[in-house]
């Protein structure tokens, strides 16, 4: 089977794009574009850093309730974006599990966090605990681990595959990560505005009923997964059964809020049919 949908990125504004489609047992239902080449993710780096958090947690290295990051707040609160932390500065701007600030200084203090603790460079760490497992051999972490991740969909079909059924983690962990933290919680959607609830796992954003949204109107409830803004995302459908990537190198904006929903759709309606 090869998703027809897929080429659907051929007209997409962006000089390049590819895209693909992988089921929880790893099979490939399609890919379309460059599928090995290495696009900056920008914040779909932080699913990828999230996961080698939890391969922490499981080894015993860190607890998902012990503090980090600023005073009163914990791992869990840095991995759901309710730390109080600022979106790009190190500063605090509210209480411990207020409200749901998205934050790349969290991830950044989360990575230096389980760096003192293993006594490992976080980026030796996400490589040793998560990318050389899963064969991701062309991804890279380049700098922060909010942002600075660089892969192919190749790759990141094989995340997305080990998201679904996982041998890295226990299935009792990604189930929690992909489950709300904090319920109720208010707070930006960057690039969509203010959603309540917006709704977060550990390291994971959420669907739920959030409207406008960057999956597709289609998309379950349960769909969890993260965009970045250089055009690039990837999302997991369980109702579905599948996961879909997307890169560019285009930076996010208009045209990805109006291009990635209908290809969802398109995508989801293929994986029905």
């Amino acid at each position: 089977m090869s998703l027809k949908s897929l080429a659907s990125i051929e007209n997409w504004p962006v000089p390049t794009a590819a895209a693909g489609v992988v089921r929880a047992d790893g099979t490939v239902l399609g890919t379309h574009g460059p599928a090995g080449h290495r696009f900056p993710l920008a914040s779909v780096t932080k699913p990828l850093a999230a996961y080698a958090v939890l391969v922490a947690y499981e080894e015993g290295a860190v607890e998902l309730d012990e503090a980090a990051g600023p005073d009163g707040a914990t791992v869990r609160h840095l991995l759901a974006h309710t730390s109080g932390l600022a979106f790009d500065e190190h500063r605090v701007t509210s209480v411990p599990g207020a409200r749901r600030l998205y934050s790349n200084a969290g991830f950044e203090q989360l990575g230096d966090h389980v760096e003192k603790a293993t006594e490992i460079p976080f980026a030796e760490y996400l490589r040793q605990a998560v990318l050389e497992p899963l064969g991701m051999a062309s991804t890279s972490l380049e700098g922060s681990p909010a942002k600075d991740g660089v892969s192919t969909v190749e790759d990141l079909l094989r995340f997305a595959a080990e998201v679904q059924a996982p041998r890295l983690l226990d299935p009792r962990t990604v189930a929690a990560a992909m489950t709300v933290q904090y319920p109720g919680t208010k707070g930006v959607l960057p690039g969509y505005g203010h959603q309540n609830p917006n709704d977060w796992g550990l390291g994971f954003e959420i669907r739920d009923g959030k409207s406008p949204h960057w999956t597709g109107a289609s998309s379950s409830p349960r769909t969890f997964g993260h965009f970045g803004q250089s055009g690039t995302f990837l999302w997991i459908d369980p109702d579905a059964g599948a996961a879909c990537v997307a890169l560019t190198d285009r930076a996010f904006g208009p045209w990805a809020v109006e291009a990635w929903p209908p290809f969802t759709d398109a995508v989801l309606a293929e994986l029905r049919g």
